[in-house]
């Protein structure tokens, strides 16, 4: 009789949840509203992806699957053997804070269809390997008590859950006589696209509040998947009547749709110019790897330098954006070495230099970079900081700023910087005196108090 009743109840749950999602509206914001909500994250600029799963064992990119074209039954091995038993989420979350970031995205789901969580939808989760523990639970604990907001990564793209379609980017559906009517022979989308709604409600239920919810991706067109195979307005609405300010990337193919995203996402780019559209600038971040793959890849050695990685993310906010850069934890559940180093690095440059990061956005248009600089902007503090991408000799010349600038420092020590009019012909322009011997800092900075 309680299996019945309990049984009836949870359907209860489900159909009130439904009837919510039908009747719920993506929301109808202005700008500045939006711009409120989203504040905590255009403040922060600099954040941590994880992407961690099965293929942290092969070790060979986070595609592996899909590149060498393996089936479920080649895969399974890897689901058998996930033992990261050095896992702790706590120092991944210490090493995060202390390399000066201020969220994190975790893939609670990749496209293999492994999930890091104890769901009660399916049995390919990390409670049946050898592992046995609940890792987002443990994840968001860890980076929350660090006082970073969490985040989750969900693929839309599932590789092994039988009922998802055979696509273009499937492991199976890659040769161009593919059958791909043959293939999908009794698989329903329609069980999927519940599965994944039901997956997100876990996650966006189970855990408290969650800040941000990565959808990835849309690929439409010729056996490719849009909206429609995704529900996507509906799973948005779900992911936005569970956490009403949850912030959302833009590859749910909704880009058309008032309310369906709140921020671009360019993939391992460096762009030319704060992107827009309609003419308008929008929010946006760029999410960057240490190299050149997502997932752990032992062999990989295309590894970005310290000096890389702190011009990259200078340049982002100096074009009004955000950096969210990638860690690809080992298979045994930690950060390599190299990945640590880099961490650190990053960390010793933010530690003296982050008031040239939090807070600040692109410089206004008065003001012109000079060569081999970079400009961020606080327009609450009117600072501006000049990164010195290559450390000029004695003297830097900065057009157009005479009569502008109250006081001048280095920004890692608070060392007065002199300055003065580059000369009678051009009073306009200023030419601060460094020292001859560049800052032992990896990208010395010069904070401009300006008035």
């Amino acid at each position: 009789m309680k299996s019945k009743i309990l049984r009836l109840l949870i359907v209860g749950i489900l159909l009130s949840t439904m009837a919510l999602i039908a009747t719920a509206q993506l929301p109808k914001e202005t700008e500045a509203q939006k711009a409120e909500r989203m504040k905590w994250w255009t403040d922060a600029r600099f954040g941590m992806f994880i992407h961690w799963g099965l293929y942290a064992l092969p070790a060979r990119h986070e595609w592996v699957k899909n590149y060498e074209r393996l089936t479920n039954e080649q895969y399974q091995k890897y689901f058998e053997s996930f033992n990261p038993d050095l896992y702790n989420p706590k120092e991944w979350a210490k090493m995060a804070k202390a390399a000066g970031m201020k969220y994190v995205v975790l893939t609670a789901k990749h496209h293999e269809g492994f999930c890091q969580w104890d769901s009660k939808y399916t049995d390919y989760k990390v409670t049946n390997t050898p592992f046995g523990r609940d890792v987002v639970k443990e994840y968001v604990e860890a980076f929350r008590a660090e006082g970073l907001k969490v985040g989750f990564y969900y693929s839309l793209i599932d590789w092994h859950h039988p009922d998802y379609t055979i696509d273009r980017v499937h492991p199976q559906g890659q040769e161009k006589d593919t059958d791909y009517a043959k293939l999908n022979a009794g698989k329903d989308m329609n069980k999927y696209r519940e599965y994944i709604k039901n997956e997100v409600r876990e996650l966006l239920t189970n855990y408290g509040e969650i800040s941000i919810i990565w959808f990835d991706f849309s690929f439409p067109g010729k056996n490719g998947k849009g909206r429609a195979d995704w529900d996507s307005e509906n799973l948005l609405k779900l992911a936005r009547s569970l956490q009403p300010g949850i912030i959302v990337d833009d590859r749910l193919d909704l880009e058309d749709v008032e309310g369906g995203w709140d921020f671009t996402t360019p993939e391992q780019e460096k762009v030319a110019k704060w992107p827009e559209r309609n003419g308008k600038r929008i929010p946006w971040e760029t999410c960057q790897t240490f190299s050149g793959s997502w997932g752990y890849y032992r062999d990989e050695t295309s590894w970005k330098s310290p000096a890389q990685l702190i011009e990259l993310l200078a340049e982002s906010v100096s074009k009004g954006g955000n950096l969210l850069l990638n860690v690809g934890p080992t298979a045994r559940g930690t950060f390599d070495e190299r990945a640590q180093a880099r961490l650190k690095a990053m960390g010793e440059w933010m530690k003296l230099n982050n008031r040239s990061i939090y807070g600040c956005t692109e410089a206004p248009a008065e003001f012109v970079a000079p060569p081999n600089t970079l400009l961020t902007w606080n327009p609450v503090t009117r600072r501006l900081y000049v990164h010195l991408l290559a450390y000029p000799l004695e003297r830097l010349n900065f057009a157009g700023i005479a009569g502008k600038v109250k006081y001048a420092q280095f920004l890692h020590d608070a060392s007065e910087i002199r300055f003065s009019p580059v000369s009678k012909e051009n009073p306009n322009d200023l030419s601060f005196t460094l020292p001859t011997l560049k800052p032992p800092v990896e990208i010395p900075v010069l904070e401009l108090f300006m008035k």
